[in-house]
């Protein structure tokens, strides 16, 4: 009765377990929909100097003909040269200046001595000075303003007057046309006062009023920045962005025919006007209808890849709400892109989420992710084939640039590889389209740029699902296997022969996880951490006895069983304090599984040769190892630990060393649980038995009796 209860609560959960992946799965294939554009696409796919692959293509109805953005650009050109700056007459400035030099005029007269003179020449004097400054603010004073010199207004003129342009000057609301030529600057108004009282023979101190009239020189005439500007825009808003006319049943495209820049150009159109008159006309809920049924049939080849290869994310729902919750965002992200139109779609950083995907799973889960991405997105992006060549091409290229994570760097070097792809892929397809250098615009590399830099902001993001979902990523375990972080430094103060243990059988454990594949990062920081529990009692561990003195000598064999035993809950203990990934605590579980202490239960079997055995007390807990990379660290660490033992290292002893360790491994059931082949555990025996007679600095035998010796370079 019990045992069915036991079957039916865990039928339950697994039931339960289902139905939120279920509804996980539905709700991000909803989302995805409300995200996508409701409209029809049109369904050719052509590419300019390639060929028409489709039957003859008639136009269905009249339309007209797009200019392409070079013709844009060259009628807006045209049209700022158009466009005169506009500038308001300030009348007041002129009236304050010419005042205020007939105010100061007798002071300056009297401080420069020219009093000796007559008052009639001071008279002379400030009527000279009224009539040119009057002339000069009458004519109008101006400064240049470079944004509309040498535009060509006077191509007939050279030399100086190549500064000069048109202008409108705006008074009373009473627009006149002028040019720059017939108006002084400060400096050419200076100029003309010196000349004229060079010519007057009235004036004998000819320098001293002209450095006087200087003075109350200013410009009269204003730019009027505000208005020019929204001149330009009123002009720019009346270019027209059609050209000529397509008319009903006109062939468009031929059959085998290469797509010239004419023909490209009329395609463009009428998949413009195809896709805006769908909007309107077309039918929303058959369009919502297709991209549920697509997306539907995406997202499940994926659960299909995860359930069939991938079990353990799977059966995880935390990673498949992870996995969900990219996938929707970054569609989101992308079609809100397409709404908001943005100059360009690859501002969008769409390689960060393989590379999510790679540090925190596997290179074969994030491709086939991205891979999925890459597909949905090209239901509603434009020129969808663009877009999936260069997405998918730089996609798998930031998974292979990141496949074996050692060092930070190559965060950076990914991200430079990144943008090299997107850059000779963009240039690939510019040529293979137009056939010349000529039309690939460089500007069109700053949206990679941007996108590329935008894609290190995954870092943070794997960092926070690493902390919000407990997922132990590559980084971390970096992090982790530093030999000068606060647990491992405490373990080689406390327990230094403990500490070099581990060192070796992680040296041990890595190469073997390297041979026969798997997580060489992971069973490392497994092989560091995997001992730590010795740390509370150290001296009752062989490799950091530094004396002949033996605490054990003191215990009874049950006793020093369970404090060899403790250290494994200890460990996890420690582990668990100081915060470290259940993937790394799951190798402390695991690296003795439920083998027995046979030391100590051969003492006590000896010793009492009558008693009934409780083997429970002379076994670990387990339990065994259940992944490939456990069961490494499991043969690793017995090895290492026996191989100490040898007092005489050959090659014949480690070979039976290692055969005899690894054997009672199998024969205690050890592995059963763990996804290691023969096949993997024969490598990994090879590999130790090498290992370890480099460590003890093995000779080979040579027998100089044989027949062949082997060569000795």
């Amino acid at each position: 009765m019990a045992k069915l209860k036991i079957n039916y609560i865990r039928g339950k959960h697994q039931n339960n377990s289902f139905l939120i992946k279920f509804s996980m799965v539905i709700l991000a294939i909803i989302l995805i929909c409300i995200f996508l554009p409701k409209q029809p696409r049109f369904r050719y796919e052509f590419q300019k100097g390639k060929a028409w692959n489709h039957d003859n293509l008639v136009s269905p109805y009249n339309f007209a003909i797009l200019k392409t953005q070079e013709e844009l650009d060259r009628d807006r050109e045209q049209i700022l040269k158009t466009v005169q700056p506009i500038y308001n007459l300030n009348v007041s400035a002129s009236k304050e200046q010419i005042d205020q030099f007939n105010t100061d005029i007798a002071e300056k007269w009297q401080i420069s001595s020219m009093d000796s003179l007559s008052q009639q020449s001071l008279e002379v004097y400030q009527s000279v000075g009224n009539a040119l400054l009057n002339y000069v603010y009458n004519r109008g004073i101006i400064s240049l303003n470079n944004r509309y010199q040498n535009k060509g207004n006077n191509p007939e003129k050279v030399d100086r007057t190549q500064s000069q342009y048109n202008f409108t000057l705006v008074h009373e609301n009473i627009a006149q046309q002028k040019n720059t030529a017939d108006i002084f600057t400060i400096e050419s108004a200076n100029q003309y006062i010196e000349q004229s009282l060079e010519k007057n023979g009235k004036i004998d101190r000819k320098r001293w009023l002209a450095e006087i009239l200087k003075n109350y020189i200013t410009i009269n005439y204003i730019f009027d920045e505000n208005l020019t500007n929204k001149v330009e825009q009123n002009a720019l808003a009346n270019i027209s962005t059609t050209r000529g006319v397509v008319q009903k049943g006109e062939l468009i495209a031929e059959k085998d025919k290469i797509i010239s820049n004419e023909t490209y150009q009329k395609l463009e159109s009428l998949r413009k006007v195809f896709e805006d008159e769908a909007r309107i006309s077309g039918n929303q809920n058959f369009v919502a209808l297709g991209q549920f049924v697509m997306i539907s049939l995406c997202i499940a080849l994926l659960m299909v890849f995860l359930y069939f290869f991938r079990g353990s994310i799977y059966y995880n729902n935390r990673l498949i709400f992870i996995i969900m919750i990219v996938i929707v965002s970054m569609l989101g992200v992308l079609s809100w892109a397409i709404n908001m139109k943005i100059p360009s779609l690859y501002y969008i950083p769409y390689c960060s989420v393989p590379i999510i995907f790679r540090v925190l799973f596997d290179t074969r889960v994030a491709l086939n992710i991205h891979l999925l991405m890459v597909l949905i997105a090209a239901l509603f992006v434009p020129n969808s084939y663009e877009f999936v060549f260069l997405q998918f091409i730089s996609g798998m290229v930031a998974i292979y640039s990141i496949k074996t994570l050692v060092k930070r760097e190559q965060f950076l070097i990914s991200s430079l590889i990144i943008l090299a792809t997107y850059i000779v892929a963009y240039v690939g397809l510019v040529l293979t389209r137009n056939g010349t250098l000529h039309s690939i615009y460089w500007s069109d590399i700053v949206p990679f740029v941007v996108s590329v830099g935008l894609t290190l902001l995954a870092y943070p993001l794997i960092y926070a699902f690493e902390r919000l979902f407990g997922i132990v990523s590559d980084l971390t375990l970096m992090e982790l296997t530093n030999s000068n972080s606060r647990l491992l430094r405490e373990l080689s103060l406390k327990a230094p022969g403990t500490f070099q243990h581990s060192l070796q059988v992680a040296n041990l454990a890595e190469a073997a996880i390297y041979k026969i594949g798997g997580n060489p990062l992971l069973v490392r920081a497994g092989a560091l951490y995997h001992d730590i529990g010795k740390m509370l009692n150290p001296l009752f561990f062989i490799e950091n006895q530094k004396t002949d003195t033996n605490p054990h000598a003191e215990l009874t064999p049950e006793q020093s069983a369970q404090i060899i035993i403790s250290h494994v809950h200890k460990g996890i203990e420690m582990a668990k304090k100081n915060l470290l990934p259940e993937a790394v605590i799951d190798f402390i579980r695991t690296h003795h599984g439920t083998t027995r202490v046979d030391y100590f239960f051969n003492i006590f079997v000896k010793n009492n040769p009558d008693k009934l055995v409780d083997e429970s007390i002379f076994r670990y807990p387990g339990p065994v190892p259940f992944s490939k990379e456990t069961a490494v660290l499991m043969m690793a660490d017995s090895v290492e630990a026996a191989s100490r033992a040898l007092k005489e290292p050959t090659a014949d002893s480690i070979d039976k060393l290692v055969d005899k360790i690894i054997d009672y491994k199998i024969e205690q059931r050890q592995f059963m649980n763990a996804d290691i082949t023969m096949r993997d555990i024969t490598e990994v025996a090879e590999i130790f038995k090498s290992m370890l007679k480099s460590i003890y600095h093995v000779r080979i035998d040579y027998d100089i009796n044989k027949k062949t010796t082997p060569a000795i370079q």
